[in-house]
């Protein structure tokens, strides 16, 4: 009898890497690579488990010291971090799945806890007023900071750690990597007319504001080949204290320059449950289908059930979906798909990330992390 999700079930070229399935593991900060961000084997344990999704997205994992502004997130700016993860590409390629590595600065979601007492970089000297606190490097909330804009000869410097980043990747094993411009993170901001006030050549109109994300693209094309590289974005997101009224325009534009390059997918945050800037009708699949050539795959992500994730790579609006907290307390995800198995409830919210528990040292171990059962498991 075939499955009712035959569609997200069957496999799909993604670039040149043949995937078992359409369902991507989305990548989440989860925070348990410790103080010295290099994954471990709580990492191994957890990526694999989920290996039995077509593409594995890792967490966000930061290109740099000063893309910092997490606890014990994972890093891949030193030797040490490509060697952690190689143990982690090595075991979700002997458990059948792909796996992109996810390339994060963080700017003005950051804070000088992290940086020795300096500021966060941003493009613009904009505080985040809601939410009005922050964690900091010991876990602690304190509130939000203005942060420092950069010079404009400083932005080179970062499009060179995003390359090196890549390149690092490249060494760990990935299969490719996922530029993060979305969530309000430093490309989402240069992006963004709300937290871009810049004069110079990289702010003041929709195609400066641009810029940097365009300069990052070309650079990790020059490490990875562009059906390798995706890029994630938030039209309709407010996280990070986000949202510009020209956004229909704005992502229009990006995705118009995107499709230029013929990347590997676009992955785009385009539900609205987490969090949604209501400055208009909330973009859609279908507009960026419509712009994107046919191969670049959309990949669709927030809220989607499995229903609604067939109906939409059945449509073709979306060519894949990324699922994230329901693998949280599914490790088998797609299994219990493929054996029309009831999903578990939602992991509580404390498993996700809480660097403010008291009960911080519970995230050294498998709670709440690797201790979720599989359906077999736990008949």
């Amino acid at each position: 009898m075939a499955s009712k999700y035959s569609t997200l079930l069957s496999g799909i070229k993604l670039g040149d890497l043949q995937l078992k399935n359409r369902v991507a593991l989305a990548p989440m900060t989860r925070a348990r690579s410790g103080a010295s961000r290099v994954p471990n084997d709580l990492n191994v344990e957890y990526y694999t488990q989920r290996a039995n999704a077509g593409l594995v997205i890792t967490e966000a994992s930061h290109i740099s010291e000063q893309g910092i502004g997490w606890v014990d997130s994972a890093g891949i700016f030193t030797q040490a971090h490509v060697e952690g993860w190689k143990k982690v590409t090595q075991s979700v390629h002997e458990a059948g799945s792909k796996i992109f590595l996810q390339l994060w600065h963080q700017g003005r979601q950051s804070h000088s806890s992290y940086h020795n007492g300096e500021p966060a970089v941003a493009p613009s000297a904009i505080k985040i007023e809601q939410p009005a606190e922050t964690h900091v490097a010991d876990g602690s909330k304190q509130p939000q900071e203005v942060p420092r804009a950069l010079e404009t000869d400083e932005i080179p410097k970062i499009v060179a750690d995003y390359k090196r980043a890549a390149e690092m990747s490249k060494e760990a094993g990935f299969d490719g990597v996922e530029i993060h411009a979305a969530n309000g993170y430093l490309i989402d901001q240069f992006l963004q007319a709300k937290t871009n006030h810049r004069t110079d050549g990289y702010g003041g109109s929709i195609e400066n504001q641009y810029r940097f994300l365009g300069e990052v693209v070309t650079a990790v094309l020059e490490v990875f080949p562009a059906n390798r590289v995706g890029v994630r974005l938030s039209p309709n997101g407010m996280f990070g204290d986000m949202g510009t009224p020209e956004y229909q325009e704005l992502f229009t534009y990006v995705t118009e320059q995107l499709a230029k390059h013929k990347l590997a997918y676009v992955h785009y945050m385009i539900g609205l449950g987490f969090g949604f800037h209501e400055l208009g009708e909330p973009m859609t699949l279908r507009q960026f289908r419509d712009i994107l050539p046919e191969e670049t795959a959309i990949i669709g992500n927030v809220g989607f059930t499995p229903e609604t994730s067939e109906e939409a790579v059945a449509s073709g609006d979306a060519q894949m979906i990324a699922i994230g907290r329901p693998f949280i307390a599914n490790p088998d995800y797609v299994t219990r798909l493929e054996n029309d198995q009831p999903l578990a409830e939602m992991a509580p919210m404390d498993t996700w990330f809480a660097p403010d528990l008291p009960e911080r040292t519970k995230y050294s171990t498998s709670w709440g992390y690797t201790d979720f059962p599989t359906y077999e498991a736990s008949k």
